[in-house]
């Protein structure tokens, strides 16, 4: 399936177990997370997409991922939640998409993952309201993030031109909590210290 031609757009989100501001963006992905080990959940909303002839339009899927120090050095444990929603050829199309195995920006990010957890279907319930984005995967993923104000109260600031698989341009926010466990990956965290961003994205296979 790896020649397959696909795109997809959409929304996405994420919190990471780092306090505000994450160094890896700034860092391409080298400093040391502010905790040694980073866990992060990066939760992806598909408003339009196609893979081949299957429509992936409405459907969502998230990465939870575990680095045991900088992101560069690898050794990730790495597991995909699926859209419950999704068929049979949705799935198989959506984790050939977010595992990287059909190119793309998440193609790059392969030789880092040491562990790769494997695919499980959930319900993925998402919410959006101004610069706030939340996720309930029960079980498994419960995040909420908000975005930083900038001189606009209204809008985020963001951090741009980075090299980040989901989009270049990010939006900074702080989680209010963060709960992961799935694939070996446990993490707590309702300080409201932890980093987060959101973003639209547009991925496609070429």
């Amino acid at each position: 399936m790896a020649s397959t031609q696909w795109q997809i757009s959409g929304e996405y989100f994420e919190a990471c177990s780092c306090d505000s501001v994450c160094p890896c963006p700034t860092s391409g992905l080298a400093a040391l997370p502010t905790k040694v080990s980073c866990d992060a959940g990066l939760v992806f909303r598909v408003d339009r997409g196609q893979f081949g002839a299957t429509r992936l339009d409405g459907l969502s899927f998230a990465v939870l991922l575990h680095t045991p120090g900088p992101m560069i050095q690898g050794n990730w444990t790495v597991g995909l939640v699926l859209d419950e929603r999704a068929s049979g050829p949705q799935r198989e199309a959506l984790t050939t998409i977010a595992s990287g195995q059909g190119g793309g920006p998440m193609a790059a990010l392969g030789p880092l993952i040491g562990r790769f957890g494997g695919a499980e279907a959930r319900p993925i319930s998402i919410t959006q309201d101004g610069m706030r984005r939340s996720v309930s995967i029960p079980g498994v993923l419960d995040i909420a993030i908000e975005g930083i104000p900038g001189a606009r109260s209204t809008e985020p600031i963001w951090l741009d031109n980075v090299g980040h698989p989901a989009a270049s341009r990010l939006a900074l926010a702080r989680a209010s909590h963060s709960h992961m466990h799935a694939f070996g990956i446990d993490w707590d965290d309702t300080s409201g210290r932890n980093n987060g961003h959101f973003a639209p994205f547009a991925w496609s296979s070429s």
